[in-house]
């Protein structure tokens, strides 16, 4: 047995239209698996990587209750958490409505569709979740309150369902990806100062890429991790570490 094959796997990538999460999806595609490709708008550009191993489907966090129905309709093994999104302002003047669509969106969605995927799983006895955690699981950052607190419920999250669902052979994880070369950092990457500082503290000496995310959620989906469970896995190029 190929350890690390996910042949005969559906998976379900939430946030899956750019960037880590078009690389998740595509990743685990190349590893045999079957890829659901979800988001608020059309994974054409996507699909167009997988070809006949995809397909799509639109699910908008929006409303946290989305995903509420979608594991009933069909078998699926694999549930990837990687949908969010952030807003940026100081605490003191942080409003209620951005803390709201951040925490409805980053942990109350990913709350829900983990629920979801465990009552049509746990039955069978088998499924892998992978939710998308941050550096700012374990940091504070700055001017990101509601991403935070959002992340640090991520971590928190992962280990609880971990604990209550490991034994019934639902293995609950998560990825803190570091700083990824994508849409979101290209700003940061386009300011020399900004890029140097950061690349001065990681180890590694250079930005992350989609992919290096896109392998580790195969890792955390495949048999290669069945003993692995309620851990938050660092792909930060040794940025923690310092």
């Amino acid at each position: 047995m190929n350890a690390f094959s996910l042949a005969g796997q559906t998976a379900l990538v939430t946030g899956a239209n750019t960037g880590i999460g078009q690389a998740i999806a595509v990743a685990m595609a190349q590893a045999g698996a079957q890829v659901i490709a979800a988001g608020r708008r059309d994974c054409d550009e996507t699909l167009a990587l997988i070809g006949d191993k995809g397909r799509g489907m639109r699910l908008d966090f929006a409303d946290p209750m989305a995903a509420r129905d979608v594991f009933a309709a069909e078998r699926i093994d694999i549930l990837v958490n990687n949908a969010g999104i952030i807003r940026r302002a100081d605490a003191v003047d942080f409003t209620e409505s951005d803390w709201d669509d951040v925490i409805d969106v980053n942990l109350k969605a990913l709350f829900f569709t983990c629920q979801a995927f465990a009552r049509a799983a746990l039955p069978r006895g088998q499924g892998k979740i992978v939710n998308i955690a941050s550096l700012l699981s374990f940091q504070g950052g700055i001017r990101v309150p509601s991403y935070t607190a959002s992340k640090h419920g991520v971590a928190g999250l992962t280990r609880l369902m971990a604990n209550e669902w490991a034994a019934r052979g639902l293995n609950v994880n998560a990825i803190a990806p570091g700083y990824i070369e994508t849409n979101n950092t290209e700003a940061l990457r386009a300011d020399p100062a900004r890029s140097g500082a950061i690349l001065d503290r990681i180890p590694a000496g250079r930005w992350g890429r989609p992919e290096d995310i896109g392998q580790t959620a195969v890792f955390l989906a495949a048999p290669a991790s069945d003993y692995v469970n309620g851990a938050v896995i660092n792909v930060d190029g040794g940025w923690l570490a310092r």
